[in-house]
């Protein structure tokens, strides 16, 4: 039988997160996306909307998690020197934590980036030679005393 955990006796407490995951790119994509030439727009304004969105469906992604309402959220999406970096921040005050929606978060944000410059990444024979995501990892997970209901 699957199940969630049962938090309802859990105190409400202000619960933080940040994951952060990296896409390492071609050379020549990542001159494309600092020249503005993708053709289908601009993948880190895509990357950031898509991550945020995602971020707010956790648990129709995770059959486990349950629905969090989160106060806060934020994915920023930065070129780094094998690609693009993406960082997600996530908060609430609720009885479980937040740590699931900023990896969503930031996984979704790159996948959308990666999809937006695939072509670009392709080589003859269809593969990505120099494509890769990961790590996607938390960096940040902070809770704080309980709070009044």
């Amino acid at each position: 039988m699957a199940r969630q955990k049962d938090v309802g006796a859990k105190p409400r407490v202000h619960r933080f997160a940040v994951a952060v995951g990296e896409l390492a790119l071609a050379p020549a994509t990542r001159r494309a996306l600092r020249a503005g030439k993708v053709e289908k727009g601009d993948p880190v304004a895509a990357g950031e909307l898509a991550g945020l969105l995602a971020m707010k469906r956790t648990p129709e992604l995770i059959p486990h998690c349950h629905h969090v309402p989160m106060t806060r959220s934020s994915v920023e999406i930065r070129p780094t020197p094998r690609g693009v970096r993406a960082r997600a921040e996530a908060e609430t005050v609720d009885r479980t934590g937040v740590e699931m929606e900023a990896l969503v978060g930031a996984s979704i944000a790159l996948l959308t980036v990666w999809d937006m410059v695939k072509y670009l990444e392709k080589d003859a024979r269809g593969r990505y030679p120099t494509t890769s995501l990961g790590p996607v990892r938390v960096t940040v997970k902070r809770k704080s005393g309980p709070t009044e209901p």
